[in-house]
């Protein structure tokens, strides 16, 4: 797969496939996500491996992607390298109109003969992407950077704790 996005590069086209599972790899850059108007993550390279299970009645898709994306730490602003170990599961059902409302299972129309994987890669992603984004250094007490040394001056706990003159006469009250 190129650089350029091509929706169609994410169909699995199933009617002829014969029953049984059928395995698909993508490779995810940041190209992917902005197609989806995401620019939240820099530096993508997810590797996704699918497995489509085709039934008789039924199919399943299997994503597992696995790689690494920059993300900005929510306490320094750096950033910093995440690694992806992430996976989702779809069961896809036929029915009278195409429904992805319930995270377990997606309906498709009767008369479809592909399943396009883009929106479903596209939320696995998301949902790869930590509450919290802190930076391995802030963690451990490594990171060596201008803000944290500013945060670490004005921790409580600090020698250095800057204090404004004024709330000194507050103390007279304890």
């Amino acid at each position: 797969m190129s650089n350029r996005f091509q929706i169609t590069d994410y169909d699995i086209v199933f009617s002829g496939l014969k029953e049984g599972e059928h395995n698909y790899i993508f490779n995810i850059r940041d190209t992917f996500l902005k197609n989806f108007s995401f620019n939240e993550l820099k530096n993508v390279d997810i590797k996704v491996n699918s497995t489509f299970t085709k039934k008789n009645s039924l199919m399943k898709l299997n994503l597992k992607g696995k790689g690494s994306y920059k993300l900005t730490c929510d306490i320094s602003n750096e950033e910093f390298s995440y690694k992806v170990n992430s996976e989702l599961n779809y069961v896809i059902k036929f029915g009278e109109n195409y429904n992805d409302d319930n995270d377990q299972y997606v309906i498709i129309p009767r008369n479809s003969y592909k399943f396009n994987v883009a929106k479903s890669i596209y939320e696995m992603i998301v949902l790869s992407i930590p509450q919290k984004r802190l930076h391995p250094g802030v963690i451990d007490g490594s990171l060596n950077s201008k803000t944290m040394k500013i945060l670490n001056q004005l921790s409580p706990g600090s020698k250095k704790t800057l204090t404004d003159p004024r709330w000194n006469k507050l103390k007279d009250y304890l």
